[in-house]
């Protein structure tokens, strides 16, 4: 279960990896790494990371070697990382279309 403490180190650790400070001002600092094309990338392959490590506990369950409630869990985390990037991949498509519409 995730408690209030661990949601919020996890929202932190997301900011600080956009680059936003996690402070109370706010106030953005310069990405470190290259901006959005990065963020992407970091989205990509945590998704990926999340999907392989499901997959390997579902084998290590079939082999009797890990609980259900592991597969369970990695499942739900590889699903939330997956919706993650299809919403990313929306907003993207959604900004390109809003750009296309606009008058030259």
């Amino acid at each position: 279960m995730i408690t209030a403490l661990a949601a919020a180190k996890a929202y932190a650790t997301a900011q600080k990896a956009i680059g936003v400070d996690p402070g109370f001002g706010g106030s953005a600092a310069a990405p470190a790494g290259g901006g959005f094309a990065d963020l992407l990338k970091s989205a990509m392959t945590d998704a990926v990371k999340s999907s392989k490590n499901a997959e390997a506990q579902m084998v290590k369950q079939v082999q009797g070697k890990a609980e259900l409630v592991d597969v369970v869990t990695a499942v739900s985390s590889a699903q939330s990382s997956l919706e993650t990037v299809m919403a990313i991949r929306d907003q993207v498509i959604g900004a390109y279309q809003e750009i296309m519409r606009m008058p030259i």
